[in-house]
């Protein structure tokens, strides 16, 4: 039987190959799907063209992990010129499976524009942005919506003459409802909540890695629920207010700069409990302070989502409550995999010592990567 201290080194080596990688991940694609008084409408899509073309989606969280990697890193090297003409070589196969549909029927497209940045970092994905156009069907009021599985998660955002932004997440191969073209049906709180909440739950379950080796960190300095509950509450109040703040416009910081402090937030708690047993004064305040990057980070899924300013609270709210959720779910796995040995007198030598220097070390890596690769 393998020794305790080396289960808890292989559950977190797992837990880092299982997941993705920052400056790696596959993003939803993001459609805005803009009606005029006419019935023609237009769809600009901001999306990761390499990787459609590559078909890296909702089953590679990480685009080193895809079995296509080779293919794309060669495209992304590739100048904007000549990725241009790549799409548009593909864009006739991925337009034809794209899942809009009037009343079963599949729109007919038109590609009009497609804008690739140029190279920069080979390390980070390149967002290009997509210009489609088309008609609605003369007699229909009603549309569907579906992205393919493989080609990963959307958002679809719909602008309608004289009326406010819908936005709406759909997972991978998720098919909406039956959506009116022309007036929108008022969606209830309870179904924007229910939306925003999950969005904010998958950013730390299962995509947010940076975020749960963090949360893991708090959980190993010590397993009993009043200091757990002071560093987590410290957290939360903190990355409430940052990410507001970053939502309404009122902070903006250049992910270059807040990603690679994440990263060290991630080596200062974990090393921090490589010294200490106990929870001191200082910690939650130091918790606080990097809690308030993390909802920097936070911010900008929301920003990329676009919320409607009607449902700037309520996506505010529901997606605290997501995160919460998450790392609540975060801290009740861990205990369930290695709470029940924390009253052992070799818990600490065995399980919170190689366990934080493995999160020590992966911090480490990021904020190398983030800041130098």
């Amino acid at each position: 039987m393998l020794p305790i201290r080396w289960a808890a080194a292989l559950f977190l080596f797992l837990l880092l190959q299982s997941q993705l990688v920052w400056s790696h991940e596959v993003r939803p694609s993001i459609f805005t799907l803009t009606f005029d008084q006419q019935r023609s409408f237009s769809i600009s899509v901001s999306a990761n063209v390499e990787a459609l073309i590559a078909e890296i989606g909702a089953d590679h969280d990480d685009t080193d992990d895809a079995p296509n990697a080779n293919l794309y890193r060669t495209l992304r090297a590739l100048p904007s010129s000549e990725m241009q003409e790549r799409f548009k070589a593909f864009s006739p196969q991925w337009m034809s499976q794209l899942g809009l549909t009037f009343k079963g029927a599949p729109a007919a497209l038109d590609l009009k524009q497609v804008d690739i940045p140029a190279v920069g970092d080979l390390e980070l994905a390149r967002e290009s942005t997509i210009l489609m156009v088309g008609q609605v069907p003369q007699g229909i009021d009603q549309m569907q919506w579906a992205y393919p599985e493989k080609f990963g998660a959307s958002v679809l955002r719909i602008e309608r003459p004289g009326q406010e932004l819908q936005a709406q997440f759909y997972g991978a191969g998720t098919k909406s409802d039956v959506i009116k073209v022309g007036l929108a049906e008022p969606r209830s709180w309870a179904e924007k909540f229910f939306d925003y909440g999950v969005i904010g739950f998958t950013h730390i379950l299962p995509k947010g890695l940076d975020h749960i080796l963090f949360v893991l960190g708090l959980f190993l300095l010590n397993t009993n629920w009043r200091p757990l509950l002071v560093q987590v509450t410290a957290f939360t109040l903190a990355h409430s207010v940052t990410l507001a703040l970053g939502l309404y416009g009122i902070v903006t910081i250049s992910p270059a700069i807040v990603e690679p402090l994440i990263a060290l937030s991630i080596v200062y708690v974990a090393v921090e409990n490589l010294f200490t047993s106990r929870l001191h004064a200082w910690r939650p305040v130091i918790v606080f302070l990097f809690g308030l990057l993390h909802g920097l980070g936070f911010a900008g899924i929301l920003t990329e989502i676009g919320l409607p300013k009607s449902d700037f609270v309520l996506g505010l709210v529901a997606f605290n409550v997501g995160v919460e959720l998450g790392q609540l779910a975060v801290i009740a796995l861990a205990f369930a995999a290695i709470g029940w040995f924390a009253r052992k007198q070799w818990y600490r030598r065995r399980i919170t010592n190689p366990a934080s220097l493995i999160i020590a070390a992966a911090g480490a890596w990021w904020f190398v990567e983030r800041v130098f690769l």
